[in-house]
């Protein structure tokens, strides 16, 4: 089935001190078109992200925010052996010189050896942009097939309006064709007048020029082949709306066809009935091809 080329998708994660949002959004577009705003220092995401788009979507303006945050209170904290060793060995001279003059020391805990400034430090992963490179290209895949779930759904919506519109453009071509069936005696008498009036003017003129002119007459009242490439038409738009492949390029192009068979349908009306029944003929195609501009 069809999918639609607008869609929405939203979502949320985190990683030790780091959370983030995702919002993953897409409107109509002659190609595609991707635009991601992700952090620069996380080397590698933006390339990550793309391919996965790009092998997901064919078409549309698609745009990817992701908004990263970190929580300073949540950092991995570890022990900085050396300054610790420093501060043990300090306060093992400070006791024995204090012992040396008799003066007597409380006794410290881990708590008051923690406290002094340097003795704890950042763990060196917390701003290694590996280990979330890698959770959020993960995180993406979930996001990604959410969005893609939300284009089909609306390109399933779609299809059902076109597939309704289609079956209105069949009937307009079948009454079309009754028409122009109902009206082949009147048609036959116009064109025995105006083949009266060729032959009156016709002194001098070429055989070949004369045969080229009735001709002419005949064609400019036929709608057959018309008749024949809108039911054509019908059928090739329905076999393209149940392909499970991106075919909106071709149902753009399909409903020009559309349009100009029905253009050239009324210009051979010459009845207030046929030239009626195409011109709506032409706005139901217009109809359609307003909703194809939203296919992928």
């Amino acid at each position: 089935m069809i999918r639609s080329m607008t869609g929405f998708a939203s979502g949320k994660g985190a990683l030790g001190p780091h959370s983030w949002t995702w919002e993953l959004r897409s409107v109509n577009g002659k190609g595609l078109d991707l635009r991601l705003r992700v952090p620069d220092w996380l080397t590698g995401l933006e390339a990550a992200l793309r391919s996965q788009m790009t092998k997901a979507l064919s078409r549309g303006n698609v745009t990817l925010s992701l908004r990263l945050g970190r929580d300073e209170t949540a950092l991995d904290l570890v022990l900085n052996e050396a300054a610790m060793g420093a501060a043990l060995v300090a306060m093992g001279r400070t006791q024995e010189m204090a012992a040396a003059r008799g003066v007597t020391l409380a006794p410290s805990s881990a708590a008051d050896l923690i406290a002094f400034k340097g003795m704890l430090e950042a763990g060196s992963d917390v701003d290694d942009p590996a280990p979330l490179v890698e959770a959020l290209t993960v995180d993406f895949k979930d996001l990604l097939a959410e969005f893609v779930d939300m284009r089909q759904a609306e390109g399933n919506a779609l299809a059902e309006i076109l597939d309704s519109q289609l079956r209105l453009v069949s009937e307009l071509v079948t009454q079309a064709a009754e028409l122009a069936e109902q009206r082949k005696d009147k048609m036959a008498d116009t064109l025995r007048e105006n083949l009266a009036r060729v032959l009156e003017n016709a002194q001098g003129v070429e055989p070949d020029r004369l045969a080229q002119e009735l001709a002419l007459i005949a064609v400019k009242s036929d709608i057959t082949e018309e008749i024949d490439r809108l039911k054509a038409h019908v059928d090739a738009a329905r076999s393209l709306l149940s392909q499970d492949v991106a075919v909106g390029r071709k149902l753009d192009f399909l409903m020009q066809e559309f349009n100009r068979e029905a253009n050239t349908l009324c210009s051979k009306a010459q009845s207030a009935d046929l030239t009626s029944v195409g011109l709506e003929l032409k706005a139901v195609i217009d109809q359609m091809r307003e909703q194809v501009q939203n296919v992928e």
